[in-house]
């Protein structure tokens, strides 16, 4: 097969995992399943998808950074972030420096700064994957929160380190001092194009907005290419692409915050980047599985050229590779918990401490996934002077085994360890519930206001108008009224009327909306309307019937 037509059968590979993962009855995280169609591709293509490095890392890479820190609940971020940081950044650099030194203790054959970028590349952890691993069961929301900040930050910091490491042998040459005055230029460089091309674009879309109106259409390609223009012009720059797309997507979230866009543009937009997430992770685990054949074969040819006799030590070195990364991960949690735990009592705060269970959770919980793939994939093919990359198959091959066991291990342990977990102790002491009353309520009034101010603005002398706009104004308002506290503007027993009035009328409703559509679909069917009008009065039932679920 082309090339073209494999990435179409992994496109569809894509959708199918979907399906095959609720047929059936048992739970199968998406990842292994996208794998194993992976392979099966590649057992019917003559050969494997060739792969360009950067360009490689170009496509995959910012969407997804961006993406994560777009939609990163800042709340719980910022609730923990003594725990976030430790894992983000202390965790990495304490895997690189240790698995690193023990990957080549391990493997001479393997140069200690190829060591050090594959201890980097698999540092980062992957939120999507513990998500589709734990699916099927309930997960404490803080510690999701706490996996979701740490992925955040990791894939920087571990992608930084591993350029650093893929430098380094490259060169043949590395400096402890140049590499932090290095690293201070990537981060801040990289950080400043990031926040400076989001609110450079937003402005500019505002401004033409104002002038000559909003195409959904154009502002949502625009919010696709965000990430790729603070990419590339972070790199062009030689700052850190990477920070540049997750402070792009961070910026994007409080521009989100202003309100501007179009409601229409919105809805469009999220179901748009809904889309790109699925497909690009999903086919990052397929173009895995397709080129796994290949990665084996060439890992196995690398294992015989340096005088092993068996293949299989590959899967060793992979199983102790895991094993390292776990230990060192709970070694880290415990510690980071701790000096939480006694920095609190040093202030006097009461905290509650983790029991072994959670470090056991939190430890399982740092699957590897499509950044350590995207980045291992990325190393060089050829060194300057024209040699091959050193040990580049083996090293693909471990970190694809990485990713492959880190998922198999946390399938079989986290439910167990997750049941009957004591939720209380690792939820967020937000109450969202609360919140989004709060919210709802303060929202309610405001909406009152604005409809009395709006009524008052279309006062009239004609009676029959008059009567009509206070009878349209009263409905409006009653809608709102369900919203707010019974004690607010109404008694106690007509709240609960109205509720569950409005529990029956939300039935009723969405009765009249299908009722609706089947007369529009069917009015397109036999040609009594265009296509176009039928899209647009299907859609706006659409948004409306949206509401009601």
């Amino acid at each position: 097969m082309h090339s073209i037509e494999v990435l179409l059968f992994m496109l569809l590979a894509v959708i199918v995992s979907s399906y095959v993962t609720r047929v059936v009855p048992f739970s199968v995280p998406v990842p292994l399943v996208q794998i194993g169609l992976g392979v099966l591709i590649a057992a019917f293509s003559q050969n494997a998808m060739a792969l360009n490095p950067e360009i490689f890392f170009l496509i995959f890479l910012p969407p997804l950074l961006f993406l994560d820190g777009w939609r990163i609940p800042k709340t719980g971020l910022f609730h923990d972030k003594a725990v976030v940081v430790g894992l983000a950044f202390g965790l990495v650099f304490f895997t690189v420096v240790g698995a690193g030194y023990l990957i080549h203790w391990v493997i001479p054959a393997m140069p200690l700064s190829v060591s050090f970028a594959l201890a980097a590349v698999v540092s980062p952890t992957d939120p999507v994957a513990v998500s589709s691993v734990v699916s099927r069961g309930p997960f404490p929301k803080r510690l999701m929160h706490i996996l979701e900040g740490e992925s955040l930050l990791n894939d920087a910091s571990g992608l930084v380190c591993f350029r650093f490491a893929v430098a380094a042998t490259m060169t043949g040459a590395f400096s402890l001092g140049d590499a932090s005055l290095t690293f201070v230029w990537l981060a801040s460089a990289g950080l400043a194009t990031g926040v400076g091309v989001t609110l450079a674009i937003a402005h500019v879309q505002r401004w033409l907005s104002r002038l000559w109106g909003e195409e959904s259409g154009a502002a949502i390609l625009t919010n696709l290419l965000m990430p790729f223009g603070a990419y590339l012009v972070a790199e062009h720059i030689h700052a850190s692409g990477i920070l540049a797309a997750v402070a792009a997507g961070v910026t994007m979230s409080y521009v989100e915050m202003s309100g501007r866009a179009l409601a229409t543009t919105r809805v469009q937009r999220a179901a748009v980047w809904d889309t790109v997430r699925f497909t690009l992770n999903g086919l990052m685990f397929v173009l895995l599985g397709e080129q796994l054949p290949q990665i084996v074969g060439r890992a196995a040819t690398a294992v015989q050229e340096v005088g092993q006799r068996s293949s299989l030590w590959l899967v060793v070195y992979a199983l102790f590779i895991v094993v390292i990364l776990a230990v060192l991960r709970y070694a880290w949690v415990w510690m980071c918990w701790h000096a939480i735990l006694l920095r609190a009592r040093f202030e006097g705060r009461e905290v509650n401490a983790p029991n072994s269970r959670v470090v056991a959770i939190m430890s399982l919980s740092g699957v590897r996934g499509a950044i350590t793939l995207a980045g291992v994939l990325s190393l060089p093919l050829l060194l300057p002077d024209g040699t091959q990359f050193p040990a580049r198959d083996r090293v693909i091959f471990l970190a694809a085994a990485v990713i492959l066991f880190s998922l198999v291990l946390a399938s079989a342990l986290l439910p167990r360890l997750l049941q009957g977990l004591n939720v209380t102790v690792s939820e967020s002491h937000d109450d969202d519930v609360e919140e989004e009353e709060e919210a709802v309520r303060q929202a309610a009034v405001a909406a009152i206001k604005a409809v009395e101010d709006a009524s008052h603005a279309l006062k009239t002398d004609d009676a029959a108008e008059a009567e009509l706009y206070t009878q349209a104004m009263l409905r409006v308002i009653e809608t709102y009224k369900t919203r707010l506290a019974p004690d607010e503007l109404f008694a106690v027993s007509e709240g609960q009327t109205l509720r569950a009035a409005d529990e029956v009328e939300a039935k009723l409703r969405l009765a009249a909306l299908q009722a609706e559509r089947r007369v529009i679909f069917g009015l397109a069917r036999i040609g009594r309307i265009s296509d176009e009008v039928s899209r647009r009065l299907v859609r706006q039932i659409d948004l409306v019937e949206a509401r009601y679920h």
